[in-house]
């Protein structure tokens, strides 16, 4: 309390006791993949295609991250997390070939840079020169030019190149199938027109040394798991906090490329669902693997991968979009795209909203169209499909987790239910070795009950009334002298949380002019 010892007019501060609860970002992902460029095992923060494209390249052929990121950010994401997996921490910009860092196998030697581009010879190539030439014809565009390859004097490829990103004839896109020379994008750099000139490019190491077994190294599943401690891999996305999805889409283009088997896929995402679990504040995103029919979907669902789990969902098939890297349409996991879809139904409707029913932006297609009959057989065990309907497009036709728990089957339950949670934990933080007594209990009650109403006004929570929606309890009965002795304070609260109609049914009946259906 102050003194006043001055005769005069004080004005003091003091507190309402009202301490209003925010409520948390629902919205932001975390992705796990290879990248042509970026640091390693780092998880950095995008905002848009634009900065992601900075920090980590472009579209690459063979790999799935940057279709989700870009599937995310046009289906209404607004923030997300990108960690680089392929190479070591200390290493922030040798690109991914394979799923690993050439650079680290000591198989790219320094490049040489042209108009912006770097040139660098291909592991185990030698004796490597570029001519750069004028564009053949007569006024041709200025942002064509030929590129011709020579190995010893013999003239081994040549590309006619463009300096434009979104044409069919951008550098990088036709130097992609040389088995000679590797290009990238200078970091920092614009790119333009090379000047006429030949440049030796200097000989690459040799290729990594074969394993035991006469293939090169593969990726082993602890790449993408990590480590804490350490910070690598989605196990180092523990200390950020508002992330509330996470997928890991390039974890299939490994099991294409045979890097990790079926058994490598599960545990990958085992991982990724305990790391959803432990967190308890995200959702795991995961991808069927390529090729499967319904049937063999379910045979895998069931029999193979086994997941059970509230904090995971799994979506099937996978969406053909446009490739700008090979020039056509391809089919990529549709985690990416999903996760957007997630966001901007929260934009728009709010956490407690299914994510389904939503339109995929950039999907042309589907690698199998479903029927009815099919997903009968999937949408029972968790499997959530995507669909294409004549005149509607192609939709999200699913919204429940892995989990065989009813009270968890429905995805907005869950995702509410992380939403209420960390609102809640943040906006009482203040709560902390305040006086343990009858007006701190009435004080957490009005803050909660507060917040629980604002949500059921907004059609979170079902019921005609307040008090058929939630109820707070924090009094002498759950708080005992016992627990006040052991300084803890008990607040227990109960919610209804709404569920969506997955199943809508309209009973039509018949009757005729004299046959009434309502008693007089």
């Amino acid at each position: 309390m102050p003194t006043y010892l001055t005769p005069g007019v004080y004005m003091e501060e003091v507190q309402s006791g009202a301490r209003p609860i925010e409520g948390v970002g629902t919205a932001v992902a975390a992705f796990v993949g290879f990248a042509e460029d970026g640091p390693f095992h780092t998880p950095t923060l995008v905002t848009s295609w634009d900065q992601y494209t900075r920090s980590f390249g472009g579209f690459t052929q063979g790999t799935y991250l940057p279709h989700a990121v870009y599937g995310y950010f046009a289906n209404g994401g607004g923030a997300a997390y990108v960690v680089r997996i392929g190479g070591s921490a200390d290493d922030t910009s040798a690109p991914a070939v394979n799923g690993s860092s050439a650079r680290q196998n000591g198989a790219v030697a320094q490049p040489v840079e042209l108009g912006g581009f770097l040139f660098a010879a291909r592991p185990g190539v030698s004796g490597v020169s570029v001519e750069i030439a004028e564009a053949e014809g007569e006024n041709p565009p200025e942002d064509r030019f030929r590129v011709l390859v020579r190995q010893g004097d013999q003239v081994a490829e040549t590309y006619d190149a463009s300096t434009r990103k979104n044409v069919k004839g951008y550098l990088l896109t036709q130097a992609r199938a040389s088995k000679l020379i590797e290009v990238t994008e200078q970091r920092g750099a614009s790119q333009t027109k090379p000047v006429a000139q030949t440049v030796a490019v200097p000989d690459a190491a040799p290729a990594p040394a074969p394993a035991a077994n006469g293939e090169v190294a593969r990726l082993d599943p602890a790449e993408y798991v990590g480590d804490a401690g350490a910070r690598t891999g989605f196990a180092g996305l523990e200390t950020i906090d508002e992330i509330t999805m996470v997928a890991v889409p390039d974890l299939m283009s490994a099991y294409e490329r045979g890097d990790i088997d079926d058994e490598g896929v599960r545990t990958v995402q085992l991982a990724v669902i305990s790391h959803c679990e432990q967190m308890g504040d995200r959702v795991a995103v995961l991808d069927t693997p390529p090729g499967l029919s319904a049937q063999a979907v379910r045979t895998w669902r069931n029999d193979e991968a086994g997941y059970d789990s509230r904090y995971a969902t799994l979506y099937y098939p996978w969406v053909r979009v446009f490739d700008p890297a090979a020039g056509r349409n391809t089919t990529v996991p549709p985690s990416g795209h999903i996760a957007g879809v997630w966001a901007r139904s929260d934009a728009e409707r709010g956490v407690h909203k299914a994510p389904a029913n939503e339109v995929i932006r950039g999907a042309v297609d589907l690698e199998l169209r479903l029927s009815k009959g099919e997903q009968d057989l999937l949408n029972p065990i968790g499997v959530n499909c995507v669909r294409a309907f004549p005149g509607r497009g192609i939709r999200i036709w699913g919204a429940r987790t892995l989990s065989s728990d009813p009270a968890w089957r429905y995805l907005n339950v869950r995702r509410l239910f992380n939403y209420l949670e960390e609102s809640i934990l943040l906006g009482t933080q203040w709560v902390v070795f305040e006086p343990n007594d009858d007006r701190l209990w009435s004080s957490i009650r009005r803050n909660v009950s507060a917040f629980l109403t604002e949500e059921w006004r907004r059609g979170a929570l079902f019921g005609q009334t307040a008090a058929e929606a939630f109820y707070v309890k924090c009094d002498r009965d759950n708080n005992p002298q016992e627990s006040i002795d052991q300084g803890r304070v008990v607040c227990e609260i109960g919610v209804s949380p709404v569920k969506p109609a997955e199943f809508v049914v309209f009973r039509l009946a018949q009757f005729s002019d004299s046959t009434s259906l309502v008693d007089e």
